[in-house]
């Protein structure tokens, strides 16, 4: 049993992970806002992933990067294309 107590819809519910695709219980996981913005609650359906998944993320500040992954249109490319030219978006933004 889970030390995690979740009130309402949650209680007793399953997820996906989005990073590993494992059904966990709803108390197994960690709220995943792609927007990085997971405080503001209004109108939002979150994604979620697995503790193992979560710990295995890094933490840091995400602004632009979900901006960056559909300019270099991440999941629609070929990986070799996505990399080339996320990487060249990620340069023009440092520079």
């Amino acid at each position: 049993m889970s030390s995690t107590r979740l009130w309402g819809r949650d209680a007793g519910r399953e997820v996906t992970c989005i990073a590993c695709g494992e059904t966990v219980d709803r108390a197994d996981a960690r709220e995943y806002d792609k927007h990085g913005d997971r405080w503001d609650r209004d109108d939002k359906q979150f994604e979620f992933l697995c503790k193992p998944c979560d710990s295995a993320c890094c933490h840091q500040n995400r602004e632009g990067l979900e901006e960056a992954l559909v300019a270099a249109r991440a999941g629609q490319t070929d990986q070799k294309t996505f990399l080339r030219r996320f990487c060249e978006l990620t340069v023009e933004d440092a520079n």
